[in-house]
């Protein structure tokens, strides 16, 4: 019964039209998103946020191309290593910090905060996704490694571009 009231309705087929990773481009999407709100409440590090986004949009660039491959793995590495380095640096710690005691600091700095812990959820979430459709569409095949070790490399050069920004642009103490 609800496959006949679903044919008549056209709703098997839109499924068809729709990609199967629409749900990756959206966390994608809402990463570039928030890493451009950030450009503009932090404009002395335009140049960081709008780096950190350009990853984002090569994943979307390689959904529309189908080269899901290649953004699933790569929206895995570049959420996980963005976490990390959040972590490691206190970025994390201090939004929480920052939003738990939002009486003390400006709207800006509240935003700022709200949106790196927005930025870190979309991540878990790309991380999840990512992984999930990796394992239903190419696990076993095989490719797991060289995509893998291809992806990392990539990764360890952006992020490693990154941090040599971020570094130069810290005062001399």
């Amino acid at each position: 019964m609800r496959v006949i009231e679903a044919r008549l309705s056209g709703i098997e087929g839109k499924k068809r039209i729709v990609k199967p990773y629409r749900d990756i481009a959206s966390l994608a999407g809402a990463q570039v998103c928030c890493f451009l709100v950030l450009t503009h409440l932090e404009p002395s590090l335009f140049l960081i946020h709008f780096y950190q986004s350009i990853l984002y949009i090569a994943i979307l660039v390689m959904l529309f191309y189908m080269e899901d491959r290649w953004a699933y793995m790569i929206g895995m590495l570049a959420s996980l290593t963005w976490l990390l380095l959040a972590y490691i640096s206190g970025i994390l710690t201090r939004a929480v910090e920052q939003l738990w005691t939002s009486s003390n600091g400006t709207k800006a700095a509240n935003v700022v905060s709200l949106l790196a812990l927005l930025t870190a959820v979309l991540a878990m979430l790309m991380i999840a996704f990512c992984g999930r459709h990796w394992k239903k569409e190419y696990w076993g095949l095989g490719k797991t490694r060289s995509t893998f070790l291809v992806s990392a490399g990539i990764i360890v050069v952006y992020y490693g571009i990154l941090l040599k920004w971020f570094l130069d642009m810290m005062p001399n103490a």
